[in-house]
């Protein structure tokens, strides 16, 4: 996959750069490779050197007697062009660059970096780095790095921008015993970059989770759509650094990194499944935790402990993560009660007290084992006499193992202390059960785990839908952004955007535009009192600088008064701003609502963002808002609010009205869907939108547009829906059926289409006896990532009563260079040229996205599918020994 196969799988190496000289890159490479063990060819390159590490080196790259599967570069930067121009002639397939100096320019007046990726994507060569620490892949004894330390064998990933965190967490991992399936350092990652090994580590059978350290992401869409899809598979942790400007600053000079708003990769992280940890602390903790623990049934945690301070401090940390405890039963509370003192707490936590022995661990241990309303049990040791640290381990990792039930259950200890606790801890390390030092680290821990199964639960959830804008007021808010380009109108505010936002839906507050006080007064007795007055300037980024906004004018003369006031008070602090007069507005009812503020703006890395908080004259965008990546549904609409609200960006009032959660969530849809539609839109700032009951009123507004050429759709990091692949078919018999893209909201509409395919059908579909589908495999057909997968449905009914009665969907390779096919139709429906219709439609579509084939398999009985296949031009390949038919169309050499 990605012609990283024989990076990820090599069986012969050369080390560019080989030294005999200690601590020498090509020296520390080449004794790693050696002692790992690794049974593949290892080809020292040396001019120097007629062997290195006792083995036979070659002077030069043409002089190497096979071509081998990868070559890292122990040189400096300055060798490395003219090198790279020799491995191309050698046509070596992966290259390694080990040098941080690449950034120095080279004969071309280019960097060193840019001459040598020219080269490299020139003659198909994979670049991973340069600033790389190298690649280590345990399970084959391959260390082909520049670390001080080996990796161990195990279930876990890692895949670093930085060299220094790699070795860092190989140190901890193998002092903790702790192993991994790959080791992968990208430096710069000017060529392989997170996507593509987020890709290939997906679907690696020694892979069952994945750690990325990460300082900045390049290509948003194509990481999005591949951890989206990693994710629904493996466990995925990010830890992600530059979270603060100065931290930016330094991320910025280590691997080019971006400005973009850590809430907003906060957004793509949770969007996409994963879950994010905030340091190297966490990321510890979520390692051992990812190592032992089992999928989380549920969230209620029980704590048990010798020491009720130690257990106060883990529910505090539990309950400001958002955490809850498990509410203990009568019949387990009793079983207690005859188990522990009289005094024990008779609530969870459950405090044992501090003579707590063994024994009363074990039997306490034991009940909660036996408890149905209990997914995770903690377990806390504080030094102790009576509980000798050691023995009680051993003894709670026997009735840990001895018990039936156990594996039903997330265990979670913490053994605290160092001289006295520490050897326990290796204990339950040794038997693959988690412990951590401090109270607050274990909750942190189980957090984790909590976190991560909100946001896999998050990403298979069903959405609603909002009902979707007219297409003839899309086309008019296109007009009338067009137009004010044409006339250079840039800079925009409320009075002039209202047309724009009236078309889809949006109420904004009737705005005039007075050039001084005493028209200022004429439009205000027009409107009725009572006004507002407000300053309208371009160069005054916040209105209350200069006490530019004056509410509840309730007559000629307050009107006069406030708007001299305004002009004069403008003057004198800003002399040199431009003032575009004063707007003038009738007072909207703000006594029971809201008010908050929207912003969408264009981030360099990731498009368009939707940020949500409470607004305010010191907003700072970075701490006080919640972002959200368009599109949004419903759905992701409300989890945007509710973060927020959790979060204290938009603090909840008592009003006689609340603020109706789901006609904010439609408010925000609403501005999504402008933001997909019109790519011209830069900046959207409203400030504030009122908010009362279901009623939402924009105050003010600024827009900002810039002229757009090209699909409007790749500035967006999430594929939005393809509304332009919808188009209206009639079948043999004359059915009106709408073709179109499946969508998320089209689960419970899909689980009953597939009621009405026949279980032969079915069969042959999926090769194998298929049940009724849950609502995970549901989820999975209908949320789907336009980028690389699409599915076209045939709609009956569809203005009305829609059903679906057939699909076809094309999952394609992260290269484009194949598309796997899939088609099914009701059963009750052959024949009237359904499957030819679906089955165009998803050729057609492959092949405008430049997929080289498509691909599908059958079985040889299923006669209607060749046939059809056949028909369309594709080649058949049929194995009636294997009960196999392959079908291949060849779309774009």
């Amino acid at each position: 996959m990605n012609n990283l196969n024989q990076m990820l799988k090599p069986k012969s190496v050369a080390v560019i750069g080989a030294s005999q000289k200690p601590f020498r890159a090509g020296s520390i490479v080449m004794k790693n490779l050696l002692q790992g063990g690794f049974e593949g060819a290892i080809m020292p390159v040396s001019p120097k050197f007629k062997s290195v590490c006792g083995v036979l080196a070659y002077k030069d790259i043409p002089s190497l007697p096979i071509v081998p599967d990868i070559a890292i570069l122990c040189t400096h930067a300055t060798r490395n062009t003219q090198l790279f121009s020799e491995l191309a002639n050698k046509k070596i397939p992966v290259v390694i660059v080990l040098s941080s100096d690449m950034h120095l320019i080279g004969s071309s007046g280019q960097t060193i970096s840019d001459e040598c990726s020219a080269i490299a994507k020139e003659h198909n060569i994979r670049l991973l780095g340069p600033n790389s620490l190298g690649l280590i892949l345990p399970w084959i004894n391959f260390n082909c790095s520049f670390s001080p330390v080996t990796a161990l064998r195990g279930k876990i990933a890692f895949v670093s921008q930085s060299a220094a965190v790699c070795t860092t967490i190989l140190d901890w991992a193998n002092d903790k015993q702790i192993g991994f399936s790959a080791f992968i350092s990208i430096g710069n990652g000017v060529d392989i970059d997170f996507a593509e090994l987020l890709d290939n580590l997906s679907v690696d059978s020694h892979t069952e989770a994945i750690l990325l350290y990460v300082d900045t992401i390049k290509d948003a869409r194509r990481f999005m759509s591949a951890a989206r899809a990693a994710s629904r598979n493996k466990r995925i942790l990010v830890l992600k650094a530059g979270t603060t400007s100065a931290g930016k600053i330094a991320a910025k000079a280590h691997t080019g990194g971006d400005d973009t708003l850590d809430i907003i990769y906060d957004s793509a992280i949770r969007r996409t499944g994963m879950l994010r940890v905030k340091n190297t602390h966490e990321l510890f903790a979520a390692v051992e935790t990812l190592t032992h623990a089992v999928p989380l049934r549920g969230e209620r945690l029980a704590v048990m402990t010798n020491g009720g301070g130690p257990a106060i401090m883990a529910v505090d940390t539990l309950f400001n993560r958002g955490g809850k405890l498990a509410t203990l039963n009568e019949q387990t509370i009793s079983t207690l009660d005859g188990l522990l003192p009289y005094s024990w707490s008779k609530n969870n936590p459950i405090d044992m007290m501090g003579d707590a022995d063994k024994t009363r661990y074990v039997n306490t241990l034991n009940t909660l084992l036996d408890s149905d309303d209990i997914d995770a049990i903690l377990i806390m040791h504080s030094p102790s006499a009576v509980a000798h640290s050691m023995e009680t381990a051993q003894a709670v990792i026997d009735a840990i193992k001895d018990h039936p039930r156990h594996k039903r259950f997330n265990i979670l200890t913490n053994w605290t202390g160092e001289q006295t606790a520490k050897p326990a801890r290796q204990l339950f390390t040794q038997a693959g059960i988690p412990t951590y030092r401090t109270p607050e680290s274990s909750v942190v821990a189980f957090m984790h785990l909590v976190e991560y199964r909100r946001n896999q639960k998050q990403l298979m959830e069903t959405p609603t839908t909002a009902e979707h804008v007219d297409l003839s007021k899309v086309e008019l808010a296109r007009r009338w952004i067009g137009d004010q380009l044409l006339q250079s109108n840039d800079s925009l505010d409320t009075h002039q955007i209202s047309p724009l936002l009236n078309h889809y839906g949006l109420s904004t507050l009737p705005t005039w535009i007075a050039s001084d006080p005493i028209e200022s007064v004429h439009i205000a007795e027009k409107i009725g009192y009572p006004v507002a007055v407000k300053l309208r300037s371009p160069d005054i980024a916040h209105k209350s600088d200069v006490q530019g906004v004056v509410l509840s004018l309730r007559n000629s003369t307050e009107v006069a008064n406030a708007a001299q006031a305004i002009l004069d008070r403008t003057q004198l602090s800003y002399p040199t701003a431009n003032i575009h007069g004063l707007l003038i507005q009738g007072m909207a009812k703000l006594a029971g609502g809201q008010e908050l503020r929207i912003k969408v703006k264009t981030d360099p890395i990731f498009g368009p963002v939707i940020l949500l908080g409470q607004g305010g004259s010191e907003w700072d965008e970075s701490i006080d808002a919640a972002a959200a990546l368009p599109p949004l549904n419903m759905t992701l609409a409300r989890y945007l609010i509710v973060r927020a609200i959790k979060e204290g960006n938009i603090r909840l009032q008592k009003l006689p009205e609340p603020i109706n959660i789901d006609g904010l969530s439609e408010f925000l849809v609403r501005i999504s869907q402008m933001i997909v539609d019109c790519p011209e839109i830069h900046q959207l700032d409203i400030h504030p939108l009122l908010a009362n009951g279901d009623e939402f009123v924009i105050l003010d507004a600024d827009l900002s547009l810039k002229p757009y050429v090209g699909d409007a759709q790749q500035r967006l990091a999430i594929r939005p829906y393809p509304i332009e692949s919808e188009e209206i078919i009639l079948t043999k018999d004359d059915r009106r059926i709408l073709l179109r893209p499946i969508l998320p909201e089209d689960e419970p509409l899909h689980a009953d289409f597939i009621k009405n395919v026949s279980k032969e059908d079915l069969y042959k579909r999926f090769f194998s006896d298929v049940g009724e589908f849950n609502h995970e495999a549901l989820a999975n057909f209908t949320q789907i990532d336009y980028d690389r997968e699409m599915a076209f449905v045939a709609v009956e009914n569809f203005s009305s009563d829609p059903k679906i009665i057939g699909v076809s969907r094309a999952l394609i390779n992260p290269d484009n260079t194949d598309a796997e096919f899939a088609i099914l139709i009701r059963s009750d429906l052959k024949g009237i040229g359904l499957g030819k219709l679906l089955m165009t439609k998803i050729i057609t579509y492959c092949e405008s996205k430049g997929t080289g084939q498509i691909s599908g398999m059958t079985m040889p009985t299923n006669r209607g599918m060749l046939m059809l296949a056949q028909k369309l031009g594709f080649e058949l390949d049929v194995h009636f020994e294997d009960g196999t038919a392959d079908m291949v169309l060849v779309l774009n050499k």
